[in-house]
């Protein structure tokens, strides 16, 4: 039997650079994000770039940490924590490229609707916060995935994720 995608951890940061936060739950505000994170309250570091992104959630895929981890410890270096990753939505059982290919794509997480926007291509300031390096380069293709959140509703840990194509014709 095969697993379906879940959620594996949540967090967020309530300011820009504050640690991540691990919560057993989350409460999405539609149109926002999640309820007390730095990017629905317009308090994240990218909040004010131009042009505007949709920072709602951001997710990611453990096998893409892992993948990115095993690339540091070739380099001799210190691996990333999932919080450390910076990202909301930390997910199992989908690969960092199946994560990937939810760009443009309606799904579903925990019942409410989101949609994949663009990817969360790797950034310095993760490995600018804890002062460590590499980041960049491990995290290439790997970094995860921001959507927008059309429902509000409360996301848990466990939580399945699951995509509705549209039947061809």
């Amino acid at each position: 039997m095969k697993l379906l995608p879940h959620i594996h951890s949540i967090y967020i940061a309530p300011f820009a650079g504050k640690a991540m936060l691990q919560m057993p739950c989350a409460e999405i505000i539609a149109g926002q994000g999640i309820k007390g994170d730095r990017y629905a309250t317009s308090q994240g570091a990218f909040s004010g770039s131009t042009p505007t992104k949709i920072r709602h959630i951001s997710l990611i895929a453990t096998s893409g940490i892992d993948d990115a981890n095993q690339a540091l410890r070739n380099l001799i270096s210190k691996p990333f924590l999932e919080a450390e990753t910076r990202r909301n939505i930390v997910m199992q059982n989908i690969s960092a490229q199946d994560l990937n290919d939810l760009v443009g794509v309606v799904f579903y997480l925990g019942g409410l609707k989101f949609k994949g926007i663009e990817l969360c291509a790797p950034c310095e300031r993760p490995a600018k916060l804890l002062g460590r390096m590499h980041f960049l380069d491990a995290f290439e293709n790997r970094g995860g995935l921001r959507a927008e959140a059309f429902e509000s509703g409360v996301l848990s840990c466990g939580n399945t994720l699951s995509v509705v194509r549209p039947k061809s014709l």
